[in-house]
């Protein structure tokens, strides 16, 4: 091989997106589909669980903060245990994407056997099975009326809201409102991210810059738990 040929053949292997790996460990559960383990930022693939902001609706057609309640189930299901996680490639936020083990359990096909997570992308396949089982049990998610989390992101008057039962008759003004977010979704999500120029900025309760933030004002603004979540997602801190 000429020299060139080399120097082509390394720099494709320093910018190829795949990121093959084997981890363990017990991992900090961020949100979820989203661990850190082996300090390593890994999304679980083939299944989309709600944003730690996102609110849903109960089966009494009440408002709850079913992000976090997803996350809290991972993170109780988990216990403490080990996971064993491979990964291939990263996906736009350089998280590792992965399929992860519990004692052998597939966690990413628990999350949505149990309803805390709908199956996506191109897996989907896979796990599209244990989503009926879910809207059959009304499990999770399923027990209510919900905003499928990559409609959650960019909802608007045309979203559709979706639910094992009936869809109550004011989901759509009460889960699209303007002042939905106006406060966070649980007193421990007190993060607030903003697009600026294109990026996603995210200010912490005492900078000078926070409580200029208007949560009503635009739908890309949304409500963090924590810096490890933030930056995990994309999310760059504040300067000031």
């Amino acid at each position: 091989m000429t020299r060139r040929g080399t120097m082509f053949a390394l720099f494709a292997l320093i910018a190829s997106p795949v990121c093959a790996a084997t981890l363990s460990g017990v991992p900090r559960i961020l949100d979820g589909n989203t661990i850190e383990i082996e300090q390593t930022a890994v999304r679980l693939s083939g299944i989309e669980a709600p944003e730690t902001d996102q609110i849903c609706l109960d089966a009494r057609g009440r408002k709850w903060a079913c992000g976090v309640a997803a996350r809290d189930e991972l993170i109780k299901h988990a216990n403490g245990r080990t996971w064993d996680c491979q990964t291939q490639r990263l996906d736009e936020y350089r998280r590792a994407l992965g399929n992860c083990l519990i004692e052998g359990e597939d966690v990413n096909a628990w999350m949505v056997r149990s309803g805390w997570a709908l199956s996506a992308g191109a897996a989907q396949h896979s796990y599209v099975i244990y989503e009926l089982v879910a809207s059959t049990n009304y499990a999770g998610l399923w027990s209510g009326a919900f905003i499928a989390p990559w409609d959650w992101r960019n909802r608007n008057r045309a979203t559709i809201i979706v639910g094992a039962k009936s869809v109550p008759v004011d989901a759509q003004e009460v889960l699209l409102g303007s002042i939905l977010l106006s406060e966070p979704p649980s007193p421990e999500c007190l993060i607030k991210g903003s697009h600026r120029g294109g990026e996603r900025i995210y200010h912490l309760p005492l900078q000078p810059g926070y409580e200029q933030i208007d949560m009503t004002n635009k739908r890309g603004e949304r409500w963090l738990c924590s810096e490890a979540e933030a930056q995990a997602t994309g999310w760059h801190k504040a300067a000031r």
